[in-house]
């Protein structure tokens, strides 16, 4: 194989027009080597070939018969021109395009760091004003119980027939926090995050389908608000699992159930009634539910990081 013989007065002239040496020679060989028009037309036709910036090679008993060089008309030059033009109009834009796209890139990057920020600290005031919460229903329940032990002393000494006693010259100890914490309803904090990895375990067992997750989530908000309305009502405080509603809007999805248990309900009478007793009303335990269902509901981030 070897390199075709071309008009090299032609290809001294596509050469001066901008043209590489290896897609001048092709061009000039696949063109018939007749004309600079030809060559021009048939290198504008081929730019796009992966091989056209590559020498073209002929059986070494092959020969090409040159033709007559033409002159180059303007009209020639002007195309070539703008070929050249185009070439490189059309390198700049890419790189201008390339630009912004990266632009956009760390563009987007700051605003998910951002809104991670946020998300995170948000989390952070909530999980705090919920154990402030928590401090304060503990310091209501110690109070009580204190109120409760003063009214047993002064009903043991009426029965007794002993004068009541001097509230004002008796010292009320309280006893130490480590002893009554027995007595105490204990709202720990990990109740709220189980019920947070629940919805999150909710949403994202079923990632594709975003409005029954959150027609979900509302009504688990419904049955959670109807029970601390009225704790004493029992139609609100009992649940057919089989009834079609419940079914489609919570029992069918993976994780709506666990959080009603989570809530205090229990499954009853074969597994066909879910059922919170009057007892078990936890008012502390309800609201916290109900924060977590409105968190899920409002913050558009919820579940993503």
């Amino acid at each position: 194989m070897a390199v075709p013989e071309v008009d090299q007065q032609m290809l001294k002239e596509l050469e001066s027009m901008g043209f590489p040496t290896a897609r001048a020679t092709r061009a000039l060989h696949y063109s018939g080597n007749c004309s600079i028009d030809a060559a021009i037309d048939w290198a504008v036709e081929h730019e796009d070939d992966t091989d056209i910036d590559q020498m073209p090679l002929v059986p070494l008993n092959i020969t090409i018969e040159s033709g007559k060089p033409s002159l180059i008309s303007e009209a020639v030059k002007v195309k070539a021109q703008e070929l050249r033009e185009n070439v490189l109009k059309k390198k700049g834009e890419e790189k201008k395009l390339e630009k912004e796209r990266e632009k956009e890139r760390i563009r987007v990057g700051k605003e998910l760091l951002e809104a991670k920020r946020i998300l995170e600290e948000n989390e952070r005031r909530r999980m705090l004003a919920l154990r402030q919460a928590e401090k304060e229903e503990e310091k209501k329940a110690r109070e009580k119980i204190r109120q409760r032990l003063e009214e047993d002393k002064a009903e043991r000494r009426r029965m007794l027939g002993l004068p009541p006693a001097d509230l004002k010259a008796v010292k009320v100890t309280k006893p130490p926090l480590q002893e009554t914490n027995r007595f105490l309803p204990v709202k720990p904090a990990r109740k709220a995050a189980r019920m947070r990895d629940c919805l999150r375990s909710l949403k994202k067992n079923h990632k594709d389908e975003d409005v029954r997750v959150k027609r979900a989530f509302q009504t688990l908000l419904i049955y959670v608000g109807n029970v601390a309305k009225n704790p004493d009502e029992e139609k609100f405080r009992k649940i057919r699992l089989s009834n079609p509603t419940f079914q489609d809007r919570v029992g069918s999805l993976k994780g709506g159930i666990q959080f009603l248990e989570l809530c205090g309900f229990e499954k009853l009478e074969g597994d066909e009634y879910l059922y919170l007793p009057r007892d078990k009303v936890d008012m502390v335990v309800l609201k916290t539910a109900g924060l977590e269902l409105n968190a899920a509901i409002t913050n558009p981030f919820f579940g993503v990081f």
